[in-house]
């Protein structure tokens, strides 16, 4: 999947999107709302990020997204993974910093399509 087709998909969720406004993942959570896409913040400990409720894991998400974007290091990028295989997400966007080879080869082993770039800048 290129990102020309990553952006047709209009379900996602952003692991390590936090409340804190200075950090890449609310600007990432914040920045995909505004292109209107249903984004869904996934966070191990925050409950909600500027009035939407934030989930603990992709596995406690109300629906299955048609893409998850990772901002979060190789240890809970693994578990991510991991996570998104259990519920059968198709496509992951690792952004800069959350591209680890490790991360890319396991959501691949998973049956994965695999998206490594910045949100930011290409959506």
């Amino acid at each position: 999947m290129n990102i020309e087709e990553a952006k047709k998909l209009k379900v996602w969720a952003v692991v390590g999107a936090t409340p804190k406004k200075e950090k890449f993942g609310n600007r990432i959570f914040h920045h995909l709302l505004k292109k209107g896409y249903e984004v869904y913040p996934v966070h191990p400990t925050a409950t909600e990020i500027d009035g939407h409720t934030c989930y603990r894991s992709v596995r406690d998400l109300p629906t299955v997204p048609d893409i998850v974007d990772f901002v979060v290091g190789e240890e809970a990028g693994l578990q991510a993974v991991a996570d998104c295989a259990a519920v059968g997400v198709r496509v992951v966007w690792l952004q800069p910093g959350a591209d680890s080879r490790v991360v890319a080869e396991a959501a691949k082993a998973g049956g994965m399509e695999v998206i490594c770039d910045c949100v930011l800048v290409s959506i």
